[in-house]
């Protein structure tokens, strides 16, 4: 729940450490009764009391005031004593209903229309006997803020400009009283950084941050926020992606969800609401998405041949390089597999860090070849992979570059044009 959204009485929950206080959000959204349907992700309803008087039961009271008694009502747990309105519960000097089993618990009452609304007080007494006060308005029903975030774009040309709408919808039950909008870039760069809308210094200009805390989107309205997102795609890189998050102001981003914070505002036009036709055909998805770009490029790996000279017996110790020839970083779309010449032992192989000073083999083996992962590789850059053998008779072996399975249906691996070079030879002879 953002700070903003929070009441507080007593010393702030981040202020004088010796004043008792309690804190609970400004509004809560409720699924209407037996409707577990709703935004995912949603963040619980958080109230925090703490008394720092020492050890020894405080009380907790939830009140539901009789006007409301048709809208919500108090369900009671961990011991709490009391009815549908009002419930009262032992709790202790520092409490949180996320951690504390004394809970009263706020639903909508059966029969309670969307959009309707009950005012409920928490009242937190001290072991001195001091009381303390937090109110937080319920709302029967939620608003759902959902974004256009197509999947994937293909066939952008690397090193171009690359315009995609920002388009937002109301799918709840309740209006959206205020948005906010994180647009994050991986790979590519913002061209135009608006001027209501914040960058902050630590994600080095790839997270704009933006608030608009006057608007209300009903259910059922959408919105396009302009102008459109404007980005550079990288040249030497094939997969590249951004993604808009999206959320009421006062239910926040999402439990798990953090907003940056700080940054100087961009330099160019503001962003604006402005009122949509219906987007019935675009890929909406409730609080925003990723979309892939993939780029028209590609990358050229080569695997080295490997000759090793001497007699049955002899040790060896040799470099397996995998080479990107470019033009395009591709992630790391390749094995390599590596059978050795008959007769050839491999005695030592490429290890892998997993604990601190613990080690384990960097490739897979079935006794007859070992299977590596080849990392990402920049253009013109290579992975090394050591092994040592014992010789056996002259012979031969292979080396061959292997495409993984695809991560995703946008997923095109590396388009390699020559794959003469993904095969090579591991040569013993005398």
């Amino acid at each position: 729940m953002l700070a903003g959204s929070l009441t507080a009485c007593g010393g702030a929950a981040g202020g004088a450490p010796d004043k008792p206080f309690i804190t609970a959000p400004e509004v809560f959204y409720l699924r209407p009764h037996g409707d577990k349907a709703g935004p995912r992700d949603k963040m619980p309803y958080s109230l925090v009391a703490e008394d720092t008087a020492g050890s020894g039961a405080r009380t907790l009271t939830a009140e539901v005031p009789k006007s409301a008694e048709k809208t919500v009502v108090l369900r009671k747990y961990g011991g709490c004593k009391g009815s549908s309105t009002r419930v009262t519960c032992e709790v202790d000097a520092d409490y949180s209903n996320w951690s504390d089993a004394p809970r009263a618990k706020v639903v909508a009452a059966e029969g309670a229309k969307t959009g309707d609304s009950a005012v409920v007080t928490y009242t937190y007494t001290t072991k001195g006997g001091k009381k303390l006060t937090a109110r937080t308005r319920f709302v029967v029903g939620e608003p759902v803020v959902e974004a256009v975030a197509p999947e994937s774009v293909q066939g952008v040309r690397p090193g171009s400009r690359l315009t995609a709408p920002v388009v937002v919808r109301n799918t709840g039950e309740v209006p959206v009283r205020g948005l906010g909008l994180e647009l994050t870039v991986d790979g590519s760069e913002f061209t135009e950084r608006y001027a209501n809308c914040r960058y902050p210094r630590l994600q080095k200009g790839h997270v704009a941050v933006c608030e608009f805390p006057d608007l209300t989107l009903e259910p059922g309205q959408t919105v396009t926020l302009s102008p459109a997102l404007r980005l550079r795609t990288p040249r030497a890189q094939m997969y590249t992606s951004y993604r808009r998050a999206v959320w009421a102001l006062d239910m926040g981003p999402g439990h798990y969800a953090t907003v940056h914070e700080g940054g100087d505002h961009g330099d160019g036009p503001a962003l604006r609401p402005e009122p949509t036709g219906k987007h019935s055909g675009d890929a909406f998805v409730a609080g925003g998405g990723s979309t892939y770009v993939v780029l028209d490029t590609h990358a050229d790996y080569e695997v080295s041949a490997v000759n090793l000279k001497g007699a049955p017996g002899d040790r060896k110790t040799f470099e397996i390089e995998v080479r990107n020839n470019g033009p395009a970083d591709v992630g790391s779309p390749v094995r390599l597999v590596f059978e050795p010449p008959l007769g050839t032992s491999v005695v030592e192989q490429p290890m892998t860090e997993y604990d601190d000073g613990v080690y384990e083999p960097y490739c897979k083996s079935d006794g007859s070849a070992y299977t590596c992962d080849v990392q990402a590789l920049e253009p013109g850059q290579t992975h090394p992979f050591e092994f040592t053998v014992t010789l056996g008779e002259p012979g031969a072996g292979t080396l061959t570059l292997e495409d993984k399975k695809p991560s995703s249906p946008w997923d095109v691996g590396r388009r390699d044009p020559d794959t003469g070079n993904d095969t090579a030879v591991v040569r013993v002879s005398r």
